[in-house]
């Protein structure tokens, strides 16, 4: 269980909250997060590089000169990977680059990784309403004050986005904001600071817990 201080807009102590997720053992931990992990990089590759073979390359039908009396090496095609301009031997060609992980396992690297992260968690009170108007000086302002450095790379989880908020944080360089159905390993593990709003911890409570 971990147990977090919930600040307001200004920064200051106004209660508690706790978050309590069921987690690796201290035995697997570290294998199954990395795991994890590589499976979402993993994921994001597209796998469509290419290079064709002697038989993809085209031209090369006829037989340069003849096997004997040249002087020269003998030669079959001008598209030998032997040749300038020729196939290419073992090049790369499409292929999906993910990792089978069931759901389970996916789901409690996320907790591991979640709890693990406990020292630089940082929850705060719904702050929607204290941006009437899209201003990122105040957004920026808030992060500070709650004891984050917004030049590093923060992960701002909200129970749910509105616009003036989206607008407020886009120009934000090192900001990531997310809600909790879209929580991924990779931002959690990623950032210096994570900052979710109470509701967005009861959410993921909610979402995560079993």
């Amino acid at each position: 269980m971990v147990n977090c201080v919930v600040k307001n807009w200004l920064g200051e102590d106004v209660g508690e909250a706790t978050l309590e997720l069921k987690v690796a053992s201290e035995d697997n931990k570290s294998h199954i997060v990395h795991k994890a992990l590589r499976k979402q990089l993993l994921a994001a590759r597209q796998g469509n590089a290419s290079s064709k073979t002697r038989s993809e390359v085209s031209g090369g039908g006829r037989k340069p000169w003849r096997q004997k009396g040249t002087g020269r090496a003998r030669a079959g095609s001008i598209r030998s990977p032997l040749w300038r301009g020729g196939g290419v031997i073992f090049g790369p060609k499409p292929r999906d680059y993910d990792i089978k992980m069931n759901r389970k396992e996916r789901r409690l690297a996320l907790r591991t990784a979640l709890q693990s992260r406990a020292e630089n968690l940082i929850v705060v009170e719904e702050f929607g309403d204290k941006l009437p108007r899209p201003k990122t000086k105040e957004l920026v302002q808030a992060i500070t004050r709650w004891g984050a450095n917004p030049e590093r790379k923060v992960l701002l989880i909200v129970a749910e986005t509105n616009e003036n908020l989206l607008l407020s944080a886009r120009n934000i360089a090192g900001l990531q904001l997310i809600t909790p159905n879209n929580l991924s390993i990779y931002s959690v593990l990623d950032a210096a600071y994570i900052i979710a709003t109470a509701a967005a911890l009861a959410k993921i409570q909610e979402v995560y817990s079993d």
